[in-house]
This record gives C-alpha cells, sequence and structure tokens, in this order.
C-alpha cells in the first residue's frame, strides 16, 4: 500500500478514504469516537514531522495538541480540495514552523537586551531483536544515539529526513506537503544521509576499539584449551 493510501486514504484506497470521510463528517458534529480515531490515525506521523522541526519532545507534544486544536475547531474551512491528512499535516507543520520562528525572534529580542541541538534500527541490526531487558535497553541507546545525530541536522534537511526516511513519504507527496521541487527534495535528502552518517561516526569511532572483546579470562580459556589438545 503507497504510503498516503495508509495515511490519507487517497489513490486506490477508496475505502479507508470513504471511512475517513466519515469520520470528518462525525467530527464536525463534534461526535468524540471520530475525533479520537483522526488522531490516532495520525499521531505518530505528524509527531514525527514536528519533532523534526522544533527538535523538543513536551514542545513536539505541545505542538500537535494546537494543530489538532487548531484542525478540529475550523474543519467548516477544509473543503477537500485536498486529502484531509495532507491539510492535517500542513496544519501541524505551519504550527511547528511558527512556533520555531517564534522562539528565534524571542531569544534574538532576550540577546539584544542581554547584558553581555525505529528509522534506522534496521542498519544497526536491531530491527527485529527479541524482546528482553538488555536487547531493549541497547535499542534505547541507538535511538537515543540517533536522535541526537539527528538534531544536528540543519531544519530544511532534518524535517525532508523524516518524511522520506522514518515515514515514508515519497519524492513527490513530501514535495508537495513541504512546497519544494521535486529535486530540491532529492539532493537535501541525500545531504541529510551524508551529514547524518558523518554525525553517527563521530559518536561511534571511538568505541570501534572496543568491538568483539576477546580478552581476560576469555583469552586465558582459550590458552589453556589450545595447550591441552597440544
Amino acid at each position: 500500500m503507497h504510503i498516503l493510501d495508509h495515511y490519507t486514504g487517497t489513490r486506490h484506497d477508496r475505502p479507508r478514504r470513504r471511512e475517513e470521510d466519515v469520520f470528518v463528517e462525525k467530527a464536525r458534529q463534534h461526535d468524540e469516537a471520530a475525533i479520537r480515531a483522526i488522531i490516532q490515525r495520525y499521531n505518530q506521523t505528524i509527531f514525527r514531522m514536528v519533532r523534526a522541526i522544533v527538535q523538543s519532545d513536551a514542545e513536539a507534544e505541545d505542538v500537535v495538541q494546537e494543530a489538532y486544536v487548531r484542525a478540529f475547531s475550523n474543519l467548516e474551512s477544509f473543503r477537500g480540495d485536498a486529502a484531509f491528512g495532507t491539510w492535517l499535516i500542513r496544519i501541524a507543520l505551519n504550527e511547528a514552523l511558527g512556533r520555531k520562528r517564534q522562539r528565534r525572534e524571542t531569544d534574538l529580542s532576550a540577546l539584544e537586551t542581554s547584558p553581555s541541538v525505529d528509522v534506522m534500527m534496521e542498519a544497526f541490526g536491531m530491527g527485529h531483536s527479541p524482546v528482553n531487558p538488555e536487547s531493549d535497553a541497547a535499542r534505547a541507546e541507538i535511538r537515543a544515539l540517533i536522535e541526537t545525530a539527528l538534531d544536528t541536522l540543519p531544519e530544511v534537511f532534518r524535517i525532508v529526513f523524516v518524511m522520506r526516511d522514518v515515514e515514508g513519504f515519497d519524492i513527490a507527496e513530501t514535495a508537495a506537503l513541504l512546497e519544494l521541487n521535486p529535486n530540491t527534495v532529492k539532493t537535501r535528502l541525500f545531504r541529510a544521509r551524508a551529514m547524518l552518517r558523518e554525525a553517527l561516526s563521530a559518536r561511534v569511532s571511538p568505541y570501534f576499539g572496543d568491538l568483539f572483546p576477546f580478552d581476560g579470562a576469555r583469552c586465558a580459556d582459550m590458552a589453556d584449551r589450545v595447550l591441552a589438545r597440544l
């Protein structure tokens, strides 16, 4: 299934689109179950996109919440020219970008008056590891490492990376949502991947010398076994 078929019910997924139309119509009538269903359908996608912009879990939650409030309070403005999911995502992106812009302006103002920062889990071979405390801890460490590295990317590259490699939107969809030229999306994705690899390498390479340790008791045991065979 195409990614926007999944999230917005467009293209060939007509039954899902019709189901979503029903939810939207019920939401217009303040139906709580319909509103909950819409929120649950889009929560993760919107959070990830917003988080890529504001770089804070707490602020991303605030932005997502505000975006939902704005959307459900103004459903009469949704005319169906675009898919509902596209309309909703744009509201969230605009809210996130507005927050970021406002924060930047506030920081500049303060400076003038002052006296004086689960994608690449597969790449690390952690995508389908058994559930146990050790693997959970390792996944958490890797996730934190990736998130920290991703946060170092400039915003224009970070949001494209999240939309393409984390959420799976294709080039055309990403370009449409961000109002960019498709070639610009390709270029930014290429640079984002390169910068992320570089950032991860800088954080991981100091630990390469500790990989596959074979010393201490294990080393001594090997010597004992070799000597025993000899």
